[in-house]
């Protein structure tokens, strides 16, 4: 017999066997129960995730030959339940939206809705892809969807809803379909694995759900590849080997040596991974993959419920996270997705990814004014975590004259008092007046050459250009 791919040997065949959409699979459950199955549905969500399997199961849900009505447990077994599950019964209609979408194919199809189905309760037209069909084919079909024959049954299936028209939606039940988590992709591998007899290693079954990116198929697609190399037990160097997945190993360590500030560690790092046979954009996936599990570490600890990772991976999570701050990771994992789409379109790509990497390696150099004054006065610097953002304060020529309104209108008020206070208020700002001078003749020259020094940097430049700023509370003590 010819091999049955595992994304169709285990199809889901009823309701109940649906993973990762039991709110939807509840509401078309209560909808049979309490007879109130609309004439319209409308699926929609990304590749893989049940919606042609949902409308199969609804359609055998609504035609099983083996009760007297419509069930919420098909048997599977009867003529109708067989035929719709290879897509051959002659009463459930399924439709390539994509190949049969002109008006013609849509003029026939209402041509043919009044007649009654052949064996089963209804007649029902499962339209995959529907956002394919032309303005003019969704026009033909609207009259027949808004008041179909009470026999007839629509149901399609999306991965783009805001191409379809809003007429055709507003005539639909919509049902949204979400990702599957990875944790429930792993769960249905480690099933399949076990119904198969193939010999497994643990660690392997989160890394291959996470590459099915909520996609229960691709994820049943790429354990099939694994499976058709013939290698037992399956391991995570196979999914290096053979699926172009990054080695964790490699990548942690290239992050370590990030973290590190280790600018040659950080090339020799990626010149590893390159001879490892992986490319510039499956490094950079693999990096955002891995500090997006380092930020939320970092947020909310290595026990969150939010990271598909084994014991073992988060404790070196965990100690990873020691290395960066939230703001920095932030900011890697946003560069990372914008180098991204670069390096598909460059002709260098392994330079840029060289480049931005060392550019986090070494952006402690980034320093803020506080920092740069403190080298400048010979004292220590403060601790600064990677990417910290430089802090520069900047105060408009407007905003220092209102501080100087605002002090001299402090001075006014101190002189409401007394002839004799006043005079001795006067007595005394004479004083102080001659000290601050002093001090002032004092620290002129190092606060000229303090301030001259963060002007003449090129970074600060940058920021003051076209603005009409002056830096204060540079002084030094």
């Amino acid at each position: 017999m010819a091999y049955t791919v595992l994304a169709r040997k285990y199809r889901s065949q009823t309701f109940d066997d649906v993973v990762g959409q039991d709110a939807i699979s509840q509401t078309l459950k209560n909808a049979i129960k309490t007879g109130r199955v609309a004439h319209a549905y409308l699926f929609s969500g990304t590749r893989g995730v049940g919606k042609t399997t949902m409308a199969r199961i609804l359609a055998k849900s609504l035609n099983c030959l083996s009760v007297d009505g419509p069930t919420t447990k098909p048997c599977c077994k009867c003529d109708s339940c067989t035929a719709i599950n290879i897509g051959e019964d002659i009463d459930v209609i399924e439709i390539d939206g994509a190949s049969n979408n002109r008006v013609d194919e849509i003029r026939e199809l209402r041509e043919n809705v009044i007649y009654r189905p052949a064996r089963s309760r209804f007649k029902i037209y499962i339209i995959d892809e529907v956002h394919m069909l032309t303005t003019g084919a969704f026009n033909a079909l609207l009259k027949t969807l808004e008041e179909p024959p009470s026999h007839v049954k629509f149901i399609f299936a999306t991965t783009e809803p805001n191409k379809v028209i809003l007429t055709i939606q507003s005539r639909c039940q919509r049902f949204d379909f979400n990702n599957i988590p990875a944790t429930k992709i792993a769960e249905q591998l480690k099933s399949i694995l076990k119904q198969e007899k193939i010999k497994y290693e643990e660690d392997i079954l989160l890394p291959l759900a996470k590459m099915a990116n909520g996609s229960m198929r691709d994820g049943l697609s790429l354990l099939d590849r694994l499976i058709s190399t013939g290698i037992e037990p399956l391991t995570t160097e196979l999914l290096e080997q053979y699926l172009g997945r990054a080695n964790s190993e490699k990548i942690y360590h290239l992050i370590a040596r990030i973290g590190d500030s280790d600018a040659a560690g950080t090339l020799s790092a990626i010149e590893d991974l390159i001879n490892s046979g992986i490319g510039e954009v499956q490094i950079v996936d693999s990096l955002i993959d891995y500090m997006r599990d380092l930020m939320v570490v970092k947020s909310t600890g290595v026990d969150s419920v939010l990271l598909a990772l084994t014991s073992e991976q988060r404790k070196r999570a965990g100690e990873l996270a020691e290395k960066f701050d939230t703001a920095a990771l932030v900011y890697n994992i946003t560069a990372l997705e914008k180098l991204r789409w670069t390096l598909k379109n460059s002709d260098t790509p392994r330079a840029l990814l060289d480049a931005l990497l060392l550019r986090f390696a070494l952006s402690e150099h980034f320093l803020n004014v506080d920092v740069l004054l403190s080298q400048l006065q010979g004292g220590s610097a403060p601790d600064v975590k990677k990417k910290q953002p430089i802090n520069v304060r900047i105060e408009t020529r407007d905003e220092e004259r209102g501080k100087t309104e605002d002090r001299r209108q402090t001075t006014d008020d101190g002189r409401q008092t007394t002839e004799d206070g006043r005079q001795k208020a006067e007595n005394g700002r004479r004083r102080m007046d001659e000290k601050t001078e002093v001090n002032n003749k004092q620290r002129t020259k190092t606060t000229i050459r303090s301030r001259n020094e963060i002007m003449s940097d090129p970074a600060v430049k940058t920021v003051l250009i076209g603005l009409d700023a002056t830096i204060t509370g540079i002084e030094e003590d």
